[in-house]
């Protein structure tokens, strides 16, 4: 194609070379004549280079046409093999299972009684002690091939293992993860698979982390480890847990003193606030009631001398060293009288302390309900398929009124003693000063 444009061009140039000049007839007409000569001159490249192009053009279409028959050829070749082989393979199959017979069918059952020992191991303790046999037992359980007389035979060591360290009571060195996360290399007392105990802490295996832990919170009975450990004895009691850890998972979860006080909430706060204003209050009564009560005792000895540090000394203040005998109304106005100014300081404090024995387990009520009502809404909103979680809930709606019952019980036993305390002195005051008045209209000497 550039050939020919290139001819084109050539034959063109000396047209334009003298288009600019004028031409007679004649040589238009020769112009003429060595145009269309050179246009033949083209066409003849043009076709002369088509007829070279379209001939490679067939050598090209020639040599696809047999590479494409190669490769059917091939692929054909390729397809018979692989239904050879695929039908050889399935003669080959035929003939294993054949061979094989029933003991196929013992190692499918060795496969799957490896699959449930690992599932029964999984939490074992003794996986701390011996880390790599889960590994083996899923290796095997897994294995898409027959397994070999050595892979039996360590199966059955495995198991031989287990039940041997399951029975014994021994002391190896194991790492442990401590409460604050630090993990070091400690003396760990491992009796069969049940137990495992630190130096300072009983132990539990985490199936996740593969680890034993120690956790925070720790049962009672540690000291008897230190007992066993130290007396060298074979027998003796040691605390174990039966359920192989569970229980001891339990107590982690389960809430102490103080995340119950916390579970309460405000509420909560505002009645051990409460309670503590109360516990003061009954307190500071008490001692005064006490004091009282030894002045009166004091007084009574001493009848003769009044003084004014206890309430009976200032009631019989009131009747003076010489009381005039003949208006006893107006002195029995005057005893009544001091009795009654008496009796406030006595009772102070009562009607406070009885009003909060009241408030406590009202205030436990609404803190429960404000708690049901919160717990109903999470419910509502997530769904109610976990009972655990509902369970939770519930406990946590249900401090306020155990801090309220805990806070109005004791409260109300206080306020009783001191009602009764108070109520037997100024009891003991209207006695006294009846006894005054008979004494002075009478004339007798007075009995204590």
């Amino acid at each position: 194609m550039n050939r020919r444009v290139l001819a084109l061009t050539l034959a063109l140039l000396p047209a334009l070379a003298v288009a600019a000049e004028p031409l007679s007839p004649d040589q238009l007409l020769q112009r003429i004549r060595s145009e269309r000569a050179a246009e033949v001159t083209a066409m003849q490249i043009r076709e002369q280079a088509f007829i070279a192009e379209r001939g490679e053009r067939a050598q090209l279409l020639a040599g696809a046409r047999s590479a494409l028959s190669t490769q059917k050829a091939e692929a054909e070749r390729l397809k018979a093999e692989f239904d050879r082989q695929e039908s050889q393979l399935a003669e080959q199959e035929k003939l294993l299972t054949q061979r094989v017979g029933h003991l196929g069918e013992l190692f499918g059952v060795v496969r799957q009684s490896a699959g449930d020992v690992a599932g029964q191991w999984q939490d074992s303790l003794l996986n701390a002690q011996y880390p790599q046999r889960l590994a083996s037992l899923k290796a095997l359980a897994e294995s898409r091939t027959l397994p070999s007389a050595a892979d039996l035979d360590g199966y059955w060591m495995l198991l031989l293992e287990d039940l041997t360290a399951s029975g014994r009571v021994e002391q190896v060195q194991l790492p442990v993860v401590a409460a604050d996360g630090t993990r070091a290399l400690q003396s760990v007392l491992r009796v069969g698979t049940f137990s495992a105990y630190g130096t300072d802490a009983f132990l539990r295996y985490d199936a996740d982390a593969g680890e034993l832990i120690a956790p925070p919170r720790q049962p009672s009975g540690l000291g008897q480890m230190g007992d066993y450990l130290g007396s060298g004895e074979a027998v003796a009691s040691l605390p174990i847990d039966p359920s192989r850890g569970t229980l001891l998972a339990q107590l982690q979860r389960q809430p102490g003193l103080w995340d119950r006080v916390q579970q309460g909430g405000l509420v909560g706060w505002v009645i051990l606030a409460l309670g503590l204003f109360g516990l003061l209050l009954a307190i500071w009564r008490m001692v005064f009631l006490t004091r009282a009560g030894r002045g009166v005792s004091a007084q009574m000895h001493d009848l003769s001398a009044p003084r004014a540090d206890n309430p009976l000394g200032r009631i019989i203040g009131v009747l003076g060293p010489k009381p005039q005998l003949s208006d006893l109304e107006t002195l029995e106005l005057k005893l009544d009288e001091a009795i009654l100014l008496e009796t406030p300081p006595l009772e102070k404090g009562q009607g406070l302390l009885k009003l909060l024995c009241a408030v406590a387990p009202l205030l436990g009520l609404l803190g429960t309900v404000t708690g049901m009502i919160v717990t109903f809404q999470a419910i509502t909103q997530g769904g109610g398929g976990d009972s655990r979680l509902m369970a939770d809930g519930i406990s946590q709606a249900l401090v306020t009124t155990v801090l309220g019952l805990v806070v109005a019980i004791p409260l109300l036993f206080l306020h009783t003693l001191l009602a009764s305390r108070s109520k037997g002195l100024i009891q003991l005051l209207e006695q006294q000063s009846a006894g005054l008045i008979a004494l002075h209209l009478s004339g007798a000497p007075r009995r204590d």
